[in-house]
């Protein structure tokens, strides 16, 4: 019989609606229970696609002795953390305020109060190998309750002081440009010169850092700040985080190498490195950096995209029961799909072995040796050899179609997607590929038509025709992002005009007093602290995305109060990063682009004229992290435009194509207008000075 998840929509929740744990979905109901009942309650948060979720699912929730302990002393709630990432948080703090350390699945025993008293993540169904068995726990924590509750109230409330957000100090001015060579200097000391990337294994590919780096590389050309980054995204490509016949990137690196991923695909994380792969192709010219780019967008449009336009959350690392099946290979199945000959080319270049590098001496494929010296072994010169890969490639993908899939979690989530808009809208522009603008558009309409109430307030995720969910700080701040960047990349004044709407409405909702945002909105449930995220993970921090949406907002439409609110945010959270710089990379992006100069640049020309274009081209070919583009077009667009940044009203517009004009402003200082896109391209390549 199921449980009281069988009518939810997320599905993570659905996976477990037939165990014989009695679990409850989060709400009133379940709380309720535990007063009337005088039990404790016992929360287990995961996601979909979560390998040690599964396996704590099919260990523990699918067992009968197991669920008998729990649904006699215990109230069970399950929260699917992409859907509820409010819950998450919280608890998530506790558990590593708790133990030191996090992840998922995160299970957490409280008090019907909500406040918790024991956490941690996966347990084994008994104890095993050090490890306190979840039956073990149950049954001592049931006789805690029963025998000296007070205890546990005790413990309950240190832990909830624990994670009680400090209040913001207000800075009396911004950090200065010290704060960012320190985080540099930090990135710089966790780098791994072999292998690429930060830290230890496992490694997590850190996009934000590597955009921070492109941004210290264009203040500090001669650094070590660009190799940095050369080092890692070549190294991830080569790697089996990469998926090399399907393409798309994989969670993280288990080993050092990159050679062994953990294989869920998240949409974030298409987003994100897509952002710094394009952005490194700007920097350096190199057509590699384009080519995986459009690679990870490939993937996307291929296995993400709904018929709506949204994009789905992600896919599962498991099959057929087991981690990895989907994706990796032995040289007998390669062989049998491309024959003797071609698969022993191919299993040389991807490194697949008949003893294999993962489970049951399959392997994981990843570019061993360099493409030029097999080419060479070969006699064949190194584009008709990358030819032949690709040919070879391709029937191999279609023979893997035939395989039994990775679960798909098809709901939609406005963070994510505003992510994924980011991230085409740039793309876009980078690569002078409209179908990656129209596939924004057609997400962006979709989230604003279809994921907003009759108020206007939007809803957090969409699947199976519903849209449901507060939305929180992460939806409002990415998604700002992208319609941003999907202005500059087709210049519908719409875009611009809801990106600030939604400013306006965010700063209301979710703005705090003494600077910065809190990630649930005033009209929301309370959760038992208020959380104001500023770390950047795996996601960048909403305040961190935010701080450079009000920044950017501010040149373009000419709006003191959203400078002022970004200076706010920027001076109320600076202590926290201080001591840490290095784990708020994304935050000090937008600590560069305040401390400027920035640049702002205005063209009068409609799109349909050659010489409007060729400005553009000129703008877009450059890597410029602190610039903002506006465009003036004759018509209705221009008078929406004045609507929402006056300050264009003045502008005149340009008559004809050989009266384009460029007005560009640097540091609150506007020059004579520029007519031709040699000459903007040589002021643009002139800005690239250290901070004063």
């Amino acid at each position: 019989m199921p449980n009281h998840l069988a009518g939810e929509k997320s599905p993570y929740l659905l996976q477990h609606a037939h165990n014989p744990v009695d679990w409850y979905p989060w709400g009133e109901e379940p709380f309720e229970k535990a007063r009337l009942e005088q039990k404790p309650i016992f929360l287990s948060i995961g996601y979909s696609t979560c390998h040690w979720c599964h396996v704590m699912e099919h260990e523990s929730f699918e067992d009968e002795e197991v669920a008998t302990i729990l649904n006699k002393a215990f109230v069970c709630i399950k929260v699917d953390r992409e859907e509820r990432p409010d819950i998450d948080q919280v608890y998530m703090n506790a558990c590593q305020a708790a133990t030191g350390s996090g992840g998922w699945p995160l299970s957490i025993f409280m008090g019907q109060d909500r406040k918790p008293f024991y956490a941690g993540t996966y347990f084994p169904r008994k104890s095993r190998m050090g490890m306190v068995g979840l039956m073990e726990i149950a049954q001592k924590i049931s006789e805690l309750w029963a025998e000296n509750r007070k205890e546990l109230e005790k413990i309950s409330e240190r832990l909830s002081r624990a994670i009680e957000p400090g209040k913001s100090v207000l800075a009396d001015q911004l950090p200065g440009p010290n704060l960012l060579e320190t985080a540099h200097k930090s990135l710089t000391q966790s780098f791994d010169p072999v292998w690429g990337g930060f830290g230890k294994a496992p490694k997590f590919p850190g996009p934000h850092n590597l955009s921070f780096l492109l941004c210290r590389n264009w203040r500090a050309p001669d650094s070590d700040a660009l190799q940095m980054v050369e080092k890692t995204l070549l190294a991830m490509r080569s790697g089996g985080i990469f998926d090399q016949v399907g393409f798309g990137f994989h969670r993280y690196s288990v080993d050092e190498k990159w050679i062994e991923p953990h294989f869920e695909k998240m949409l974030y994380d298409q987003a994100m490195l897509s952002i710094a792969y394009s952005d490194a192709f700007l920097v350096t010219g190199n057509a590699g950096y384009a080519k995986v780019t459009r690679q990870i967008f490939d993937f996307v449009m291929r296995e993400m995209i709904s018929p709506e336009g949204g994009f789905y959350c992600a896919l599962d690392a498991d099959s057929e029961g087991a981690e990895g099946a989907f994706y990796t290979w032995k040289p007998e199945q390669v062989a049998e799909v491309l024959g003797k000959d071609s698969a022993a080319i191919f299993c040389r270049a991807y490194g697949i072995t008949g003893r294999g590098n993962f489970a049951n001496g399959s392997s994981i494929l990843h570019i061993a040796e360099p493409f030029a010296k097999l080419a060479d072994s070969l006699a064949m010169s190194l584009p008709d050899f990358e030819k032949l890969l690709e040919d070879l490639r391709l029937r191999l993908f279609n023979a893997r179609e035939k395989r039994v899939h990775p679960f798909k979690d098809d709901k939609i989530v406005v963070a994510w997607n505003g992510l994924m808009i980011a991230a085409l809208a740039r793309g876009a522009q980078a690569l002078g590929e409209s179908l990656y603008a129209q596939t924004a558009q057609k997400a962006a309409d979709f989230l604003l038509s279809r994921m907003r109430n009759d108020n206007g307030r939007l809803y957090r995720r969409f699947r199976g025709n519903e849209a449901a969910g507060v939305a929180y700080a992460d939806d409002y701040a990415f998604l700002i992002w992208g319609l941003i960047e999907l202005y500059e990349a087709v210049f519908d004044v719409t875009w611009l005009a809801q990106a600030v709407n939604l400013q306006e409405e965010m700063i209301r909702l979710f703005g705090a007093s003494d600077g910065g945002f809190h990630f649930v909105g005033n009209d929301a449930e309370p959760m038992i602290v208020a959380e104001k995220p500023l770390y950047d993970g795996a996601l960048p921090s909403p305040n961190s995305v935010a701080a450079m949406n009000l920044l950017r907002l501010a040149r373009m439409t000419g709006n003191p109060a959203f400078e002022k609110q970004a200076d706010l945010l920027l001076r109320g959270l600076a202590r926290q990063v201080i001591p840490n710089p290095g784990a708020f990379t994304q935050f000090l992006q937008a600590l560069d682009f305040a401390h400027g100069p920035s640049l702002e640049i205005l063209l009068t020309g409609d799109l349909s004229w050659p010489a409007t274009r060729e400005m553009l081209e000129s703008i877009r070919r450059l890597y410029s992290p602190n610039r903002v583009l506006l465009l003036k077009e004759s018509g209705t667009s221009g008078g929406e435009l004045a609507k929402i940044a006056p300050f264009t009203a003045s502008v005149p517009q340009a008559p004809m194509d050989d009266s384009v004009l460029a007005y560009v402003c640097r540091g609150f200082s506007c020059q004579n207008p520029v007519k031709n896109a040699s000459e903007l391209s040589a002021i643009l390549k002139g800005v690239k000075q250290p901070m004063a």
